[in-house]
């Protein structure tokens, strides 16, 4: 088994629905934990809904590249168009960390980049797994989140 950690992030429609549901579906590959939802105010998108962002640990025997088909197509299910990237969207799934792997493929690069800048990533990360350490930079998901600044995240509580 793989623990796997997920980056997960939506700022259009039904936002907390679209995660629980991608929630739903990673769980069909495997045992799954999530962290709290975040409200985040959107990184690199100009005039963008704020974001709800969170963290799924799944427990799977999948390998990498057949893990990140299959969250590929939990986004398309899910409403994501895989050609848009960037900018606004319904769902986000990103593989952040792969066990102890260092993978650098031209459609998957893990640990995720840039995964040791963002607070929201690092927040929701550091609730499941603050101990757990970058396998390159060698520094605690705790340490990681307190060299960043947490301004425009906070824990999200349903209305």
């Amino acid at each position: 088994m793989h623990d796997v950690y997920l980056g997960l992030g939506s700022n259009l429609g039904d936002r907390a629905g679209t995660l629980e549901q991608a929630v739903a579906e990673l769980a069909r590959l495997g045992p799954v934990t999530r962290s709290g939802w975040y409200e985040t105010e959107p990184v690199g998108i100009g005039n963008a809904p704020r974001f709800l962002n969170g963290v799924a640990r799944l427990a799977t025997e999948l390998g990498a590249v057949e893990l990140h088909e299959r969250v590929t197509a939990i986004e398309v299910r899910l409403g994501r168009d895989p050609e848009h990237r960037t900018g606004s969207r319904t769902i986000d799934i990103d593989i952040l960390l792969y066990g102890a792997q260092v993978i650098d493929l031209p459609r998957l690069t893990i640990p995720h980049p840039r995964l040791e800048e963002r607070a929201f990533v690092l927040a929701p990360l550091a609730e499941l797994a603050p101990d757990l350490c970058h396998p390159v930079l060698g520094l605690t998901v705790s340490r990681m989140l307190a060299r960043v600044s947490q301004a425009g995240v906070s824990l999200w509580k349903a209305a």
